[in-house]
């Protein structure tokens, strides 16, 4: 298969309209060439620049590989062993990036917190602390009957965190979860979140000034999207002497704890949840075939080649995707698919010869494709997927997914279950859905 798109239609010309890259991080640290948080940047520096010489290799590989299908019809399997060998190297230097900025925002863990000028949220942590190392819960449970009276707060079992170590779990999922970093997000404090939408606007007509008005325009249309809140917990165990070490900072190592489990169910939930008990996944709306736009069902488009690209110019359907989206839209989109998926765009060129998928241009970057920003979300389906082979999306996630999450992390602890260790039951509650069906859509590779 040759992989090249319409010659008349240049990569240039998506990356000259594309708007809404990543920002920079600083990477401005300390004379000794760390950052703040202590991670070295000529660690970072090193891994940007071997997944740079990688996919240099990767591209001469593939363009050998073009040309013996040129010539051949066939290609070696030594060159394809060798680009699958390239992809997990650039895959694997991408994701090593990715952690070094994940610790480059995280807050050490001996790192003295900053006084509180607020009594109750000092009482509050000093109370906490006091329940999850000895558990006398006390001071704890006088404390949250206050509140509830108060303001009306519900625990439903268990206790509430400090607001202080809630925003740093929260802060960290966000950082781990593909969809949560890309979508909209709300903070409740009841059980679903209401919003009405725009579902047809009002019509409007020209008038003389002279002319009588009899005929009444059609009004605006409203629809309500109403997301539910479910349930989310994990039992992370810890050893009681870890407890008993007053150097050791709890909420931190909790944090630790649960921050990449509930990142990986909530991914999930957001992409492909079915709605029972989870969140329903922005793939999981109602769809119709075709890019227009109707406010009640996402639109997609067929590659006509079950399980892969068309043979013959195969970067227009990415094109049609991209077009499909409207403008004001586009402005802010990205594209979103898993790794399986990028690896096979990886091959693809443009009528110049150009590769439509492109490294970060600098450490901290995004790929791109097109000159759009590319997400990973290995939850996305496979481009071979029997059922529902939606593998690629594009649009503006932010506009088209709402994450709703209830104020309050609560936590239980359990010193009998598991001698010697301690558990510690820790429940969230988040919710989701489709906020706007017309901010992206879908490619389904199938015919």
């Amino acid at each position: 298969m040759k992989s090249t798109c319409n010659p008349a239609l240049e990569t240039k010309d998506f990356a000259r309209e594309s708007a809404g890259k990543a920002a920079m991080p600083n990477l401005s640290g300390h004379a000794s060439g760390q950052l703040a948080t202590g991670i070295s940047v000529s660690g970072t520096s090193d891994s940007f620049d071997q997944m740079q010489s990688a996919y240099h290799e990767y591209t001469q590989t593939n363009d050998m590989r073009l040309a013996e299908l040129e010539q051949k019809s066939s290609s070696d399997v030594l060159l394809d062993e060798k680009l699958a060998r390239l992809d997990e190297i650039i895959d694997g230097q991408l994701r090593h990036l990715n952690e070094l900025q994940l610790k480059s925002r995280r807050l050490p863990r001996a790192q003295p917190e900053k006084a509180m000028s607020n009594t109750a949220e000092v009482e509050h942590k000093s109370a906490f602390e006091t329940y999850m190392r000895k558990g006398q819960e006390t001071s704890l449970r006088a404390l949250e009957q206050k509140a509830a009276m108060s303001v009306g707060v519900e625990t439903d079992g268990g206790f509430l965190v400090p607001q202080q170590l809630e925003t740093d779990i929260l802060r960290r999922i966000t950082t781990l979860s593909p969809i949560r970093s890309i979508a909209g997000s709300r903070k409740i404090s009841g059980n679903s979140y209401r919003r009405p939408v725009v579902s047809a606007n009002p019509s409007a007509d020209w008038e003389n000034e002279t002319d009588s008005r009899t005929t009444a325009t059609n009004g605006m249309k409203l629809k309500l999207r109403d997301f539910k809140i479910y349930e989310l917990s994990a039992l992370p165990a810890v050893t009681q002497t870890l407890l008993d070490d007053s150097a050791v900072n709890i909420g931190e190592v909790l944090a630790e704890e649960v921050e990449t489990v509930f990142a990986e169910k909530e991914s999930e939930a957001f992409v492909i949840g079915d709605g029972t008990n989870k969140p329903k996944g922005l793939l999981k709306g109602d769809k119709h075939e075709g890019l227009t736009d109707t406010g009640l069902s996402i639109g997609y488009t067929k590659t006509g080649a079950p399980g892969a690209f068309p043979s013959s110019h195969p970067g227009d359907i990415l094109i049609s995707l991209i077009y499909g989206v409207k403008t004001s839209i586009r402005r802010n989109a990205r594209f979103l698919f898993n790794r399986k998926t990028q690896a096979a765009i990886r091959q693809l060129k443009d009528g110049q010869n150009n590769y439509l998928w492109q490294p970060p241009a600098s450490a901290g970057a995004e790929p791109s494709l097109m000159g759009f920003p590319v997400t990973e979300a290995e939850h996305m389906p496979d481009m071979g997927a029997t059922e529902d082979p939606f593998a690629v999306a594009f649009g503006d996630f932010q506009r088209g997914y709402m994450v709703v999450d209830r104020v309050g992390i609560s936590v239980l602890r359990d010193p009998y279950t598991s001698k010697p260790n301690v558990l510690f039951y820790i429940t969230k509650r988040v919710g989701g859905g489709i906020m706007d069906y017309d901010a992206y859509k879908l490619l389904s590779f199938s015919s």
